[in-house]
C-alpha cells in the first residue's frame, strides 16, 4: 500500500500575525489561513511619544508572546500607500513618509503588509453586500467604505467640517468624549449618523473601536456596533491576492 504524500508546507505558512497599531493601544493576534484566532489577543500601550521606533519596539516585544507565523498584517491609523505611512494625526509627526512595512518586517523577519486600521476593521466586520460604511471611534476618529465587499480606497470623513465649524474628529474624538462628557457626546454621534447617512447612502454602518462601548441608548436598525477584535481578524484580508 502506498504510503501518503506528505506535504512540503510548512505548518506554519498560512499563520497570520495581525496587528493593530492605536493611539493608545498596540494589540496582535495569530489567525489561522481563514482569519479564525489561533491565540489569546496580547495588548500594550502606545508609547509615548508615539514615535516608529518606539511603536516597532512594542509590537517586537508583542510577539515574543505569540506563536509561530509566517506573515503579518498591520491596521494602522492614518493613511498608507504601498506600506508607507503618509498621516499619523494620533500618533507622532515621524511617521510621515515612513515605510512601515518594509522597516517591520526586516525586525519580524517576515513579509509585511499595511493598511488603514479602520480598513481593516472594516474587513472584519463586514457583509459584502451593498454599501456599507465603517467607522471607528477612538483617540481620533476612522473611516472605510465598501461596496460589495471591495474597499473604496483612502476615504477619509475624520478631518471634514461637521458641525459648529469642527471635523467629525473633533467632535466625536476621545478628547471631544472627555470634554463633552457622554451624553452630548452621543448626541453628537447620532447627528453624525443622520449626516453621514445623508452623504453615502449606506446600506450598512459599523461601528467600531475603543469608545464604542460609550455607546449607549438604541441605534437605527441598520447602524451595528462591532468588537475591536474586529481590528485584528480583519487582517486576514490584505492576504488575499
Amino acid at each position: 500500500m502506498a504510503s501518503a504524500k506528505k506535504s512540503n508546507e510548512h505548518p506554519d505558512s498560512k499563520r497570520t500575525l495581525a496587528v493593530d497599531i492605536g493611539g493608545t493601544g498596540i494589540k496582535v493576534m495569530v489567525l489561522d489561513e481563514n482569519g479564525r484566532p489561533l491565540t489569546e489577543r496580547s495588548r500594550v500601550g502606545t508609547p509615548q511619544p508615539a514615535t516608529p521606533s518606539a511603536v516597532l519596539g512594542a509590537i517586537v516585544g508583542l510577539v515574543k508572546k505569540q506563536d509561530a507565523f509566517s506573515r503579518a498584517s498591520v491596521g494602522f491609523p492614518g493613511v498608507v500607500r504601498n506600506g508607507i505611512t503618509e498621516t499619523a494625526p494620533n500618533l507622532n509627526p515621524a511617521w510621515k513618509g515612513f515605510n512601515l512595512a518594509q522597516t517591520l518586517s526586516r525586525r519580524l523577519g517576515k513579509p509585511v503588509r499595511v493598511a488603514n486600521d479602520a480598513d481593516v476593521q472594516g474587513f472584519g466586520a463586514i457583509t459584502g453586500r451593498g454599501v456599507e460604511l465603517v467607522v471607528t471611534l477612538g483617540t481620533g476618529l476612522g473611516s472605510a467604505l465598501f461596496v460589495n465587499g471591495r474597499l473604496v480606497p483612502n476615504l477619509e470623513v475624520a478631518h471634514h467640517a461637521f458641525r459648529k465649524g469642527k471635523t467629525y474628529e473633533e467632535n466625536l474624538g476621545n478628547a471631544a468624549l472627555k470634554k463633552a462628557g457622554k451624553k452630548k457626546w452621543n448626541k453628537t454621534l447620532r447627528r453624525a449618523i443622520l449626516e453621514l447617512e445623508r452623504l453615502f447612502n449606506y446600506d450598512f454602518l459599523f461601528i467600531g473601536g475603543g469608545n464604542a462601548k460609550k455607546i449607549a441608548g438604541g441605534l437605527p436598525t441598520n447602524v451595528k456596533v462591532v468588537s475591536n477584535v474586529a481590528g485584528l481578524l480583519g487582517g486576514i484580508a490584505l492576504w488575499r491576492d
